[in-house]
């Protein structure tokens, strides 16, 4: 029994581990749901007239919080008495539950006093259950109300989001890997990213792409931005239209504000080409705004450009794409071919053209993502269809960055690297008079030849160091002095390998002299060597007296 409790007590740990793991998820799906659920009562309560009491506003925050996810509501409290749906999903309020979801998979993995950590496998799918968990039982009590869920948005997209979050969080808690492809792939596979930069290829990949979509993001913002300043009396109309009191004003000034991501989306879409649908009969992009609009009176809807043709202020809007393009390519070529950097510390124009493309290709997901989210029903027949379409947004924005975002880098690229295509490092040594570090497998640079001595050559080669090491004294004449005579002047003490090359110096430069037939060397195959010491107490040995210069020729 005494060599049973160990065990039985990690094992207890163990599963007390996994059950708070679980009450993780459970516990982040309670905080929004509760932050959710406060903003709305303290609404119902300010409100003069509330409608119904409180069940209905709770009914209305769980819905209201289901649509976070990405659910489709349907509501059934309409004019004419039909039910109409609601998948217009506002993108701040889905920061919320996202940033709940990933903190607590990255928390999970956090080992604390008593339990041990569990595996990221684990976490995630514990994270993930007990949110989920908690996510049904709200849409159950939400299908009571004016707002309840259509049950296939719940698996598609509710919880997708759900995993993505999780998934994104027990990836940061392990230090954001982007390692090799699993093991089932070919070895040709393994060895080829092995040997090239593939861990730096797809950081700097990820990065150009998240740049490009915040530009794109940006640029949607500043577009909706002037389209209200354009438009503000028609702003303040309609804000005014919706709400009587200072409750109904703070009510509409909310919704407009957790609204304004998707605003910005709708904008670069609009930059971009393809622009954005109001209703089944009616698009607006820079070139003509047709069709009949099915405009509900919203505040945000005012920045919607006048129905016709397109004019030059509409046209303007195509700087919005540029930008991006030109994002990613500077967020390529950063680390592509760095300030100062030479040829030889640059990336090929193949690599950086790749690496271009690849984070074109993350913008162009990236936003037919958002653009997806952004958008969606607002209720039955004209406006069944409001907002961007998400494939016409992606491809327009992956035609864009590559077009742009990939001659852009190669252009870049080439204009910092004409000054001849040294580093900083062998021009720093080239101007205090020192040879160059060369890298493995470089040429060796030709030195200039001394009068009297032939030709001297110079390169560094990574390899092993012998710890056996002596210090000989070196005739300027370039011969070693034999053993038990003195050393004359002029003589420079220089490290000498017991076995290997022995190296002459002298004040003019530097010699290897191979050793054949010593000691130790296998067949004259001796490794050079790869560094010479130039501290100042390299002095000559005839500026030293006597008996401070030491035995000549000692080992």
């Amino acid at each position: 029994m005494t060599e049973g409790t160990p065990s039985l007590s990690a094992e207890r740990a163990r599963s007390a581990g996994l059950a708070f793991t679980f009450l993780r998820g459970a516990l982040a799906a309670g905080l929004g749901l509760s932050a959710l659920t406060v903003l709305v009562m303290v609404l119902w309560i300010s409100s003069p007239a509330p409608d119904n009491g409180p069940g209905g506003a709770l009914h209305t925050a769980a819905g209201l919080w289901l649509l976070a996810h990405g659910a489709e509501l349907i509501r059934t409290d309409t004019l004419g008495g039909t039910p109409a749906p609601v998948g217009l999903v506002p993108l701040l309020l889905t920061v919320v539950p996202v940033w709940l979801v990933h903190r607590a998979s990255r928390d999970a993995l956090e080992a604390d006093e008593g339990r041990s950590a569990p595996s990221a496998a684990s976490a995630f799918a514990l994270v993930t259950g007990g949110y989920l968990l908690v996510g049904g039982a709200v849409a159950l009590y939400a299908r009571g109300g004016s707002l309840s869920v259509q049950i296939p948005s719940l698996l598609f997209p509710t919880a997708l989001v759900v995993a993505a979050a999780a998934g994104a969080g027990v990836w940061t808690a392990s230090g954001h890997p982007i390692g090799p492809p699993p093991s089932w792939a070919p070895v040709r596979l393994h060895e080829e990213l092995a040997r090239s930069r593939f861990r730096e290829r797809a950081d700097t990949a990820c990065r150009s792409a998240a740049a490009g979509v915040a530009a794109l993001l940006g640029g949607g913002a500043l577009l909706v931005a002037a389209g209200l300043v354009w438009h503000a009396s028609a702003a303040q109309q309609s804000f005014v239209h919706l709400s009587g009191d200072w409750p109904g004003r703070v009510s509409v000034l909310l919704l407009a504000l957790v609204l304004v991501p998707n605003a910005a989306v709708w904008g670069a879409a609009y930059g971009m080409g393809p622009g954005f649908a109001l209703g089944t009969a009616s698009t607006a992009t820079p070139l003509a705004f047709s069709g009949r609009p099915a405009l509900p009176v919203f505040p945000l809807l005012a920045a919607v450009p006048d129905q016709g043709p397109g004019t030059a202020l509409n046209w303007a809007a195509a700087a919005v794409p540029v930008a991006a393009g030109v994002t990613v390519a500077w967020f390529t070529v950063r680390r592509a071919a760095p300030v100062h950097a030479g040829r030889d510390e640059a990336w090929s124009p193949w690599e950086t053209a790749l690496t271009a493309g690849l984070g074109a290709l993350g913008c162009g997901v990236g936003t037919a993502v958002l653009a997806a989210a952004a958008g969606g029903p607002l209720g039955t027949r004209a406006l069944a269809e409001f907002g961007p379409s998400w494939w016409l947004t992606g491809a327009a924005a992956l035609a864009w960055t590559v077009l742009l975002g990939v001659p852009g880098a190669l252009l870049v690229r080439a204009w910092r690297l004409r000054g001849g295509g040294r580093g900083p490092a062998r021009e720093t040594a080239e101007a205090e008079g020192a040879p160059a570090v060369r890298g493995l497998g470089e040429a060796p640079e030709q030195l200039p030849q001394e009068p009297g001595g032939g030709g001297r050559r110079w390169w560094t080669r990574s390899g092993r160091r012998d710890t056996g090491e002596r210090t000989e004294p070196v005739p300027a004449s370039g011969t070693m002095p034999a053993s038990g005579t003195a050393s004359p002047s002029g003589t420079v003490p220089v490290p000498v390998r017991a076995s290997g090359p022995r190296v002459s110096a002298t004040a003019s430069g530097v010699r290897a002299a191979s050793a054949t037939g010593g000691a130790g060397s296998e067949g004259g195959n001796a490794e050079p060597y790869d560094f010479l010491p130039t501290e100042p107490w390299h002095e000559p040995t005839a500026a030293r007296p006597p008996e401070e210069a030491g035995p000549s020729g000692s080992a």
